[in-house]
């Protein structure tokens, strides 16, 4: 397999993984769900656990999105289960979601996951997934910053209302600083069907058109 990023627009990779809640085959496990595949450095690290807390936080509101979790950093199970175990015994939180346990290295090289200038720890990266397994965006983050779980959250959101309705989404949607919560209209084809926009939709112009759902 090669051993570099995937590309937004590409296959999520087929990989057999051992995790928190056994032995799965990826994308296949998730058939006809978003799922967020996101790499950690390592277990009992503070960021990595305030971000674990952060994804279950919000774990119903994922769920009810059709959409679903799953951890990967290079440590054995028993890591994850006993860090899991920490979690929930000294936050209040437990985690629901699982864990790759890529002590082999394996599934982080698939994905290119690995930073030569830190180490063996796989990078701080999510990966989102539609239902037919094809990656539609990728984050990066540095070791020492941690994600914002409700930017992951609104892009899912987001990618769902283009899916249904076959339109962009400005900067900060919903709360945008132009057209609030309303979609920007896809450009025209032709000059017919700009010189006809004006007359269709709320336009700045004929090619920055939109509309409310």
């Amino acid at each position: 397999m090669e051993e570099r990023i995937p590309l937004i627009g590409e296959k999520f990779p087929e990989l057999d993984v051992v995790t928190t809640h056994g032995e799965l085959k990826l994308p296949n496990f998730f058939s006809g769900k978003w799922f967020v595949f996101f790499s950690h450095p390592a277990d009992f690290t503070p960021v990595c656990t305030t971000e674990f807390v952060a994804f279950q936080k919000r774990f119903d509101e994922f769920k009810k999105l059709n959409c679903e979790l799953i951890g990967l950093s290079i440590d054995q199970v028993f890591s994850h289960i006993k860090w899991i175990e920490w979690i929930e015994e000294k936050l209040g939180v437990g985690v629901k979601f699982p864990v790759i346990a890529d002590d082999t290295g394996k599934v982080a090289k698939a994905m290119g996951l690995i930073h030569p200038g830190k180490g063996t720890n796989t990078v701080r990266a999510v990966f989102i997934v539609d239902p037919n397994g094809v990656i539609r965006a990728i984050l990066y983050y540095p070791q020492e910053l941690g994600r914002n779980m409700d930017e992951i959250l609104r892009m899912v959101k987001g990618f769902q209302v283009v899916d249904t309705n076959k339109v962009a989404l400005p900067a900060n949607w919903p709360n945008n600083e132009l057209i609030k919560d309303e979609v920007i209209v896809p450009p025209p084809k032709d000059v017919e069907g700009a010189r006809k926009r004006k007359g269709m939709y709320e336009c700045f112009d004929w090619w920055f058109c939109h509309k409310k759902l």
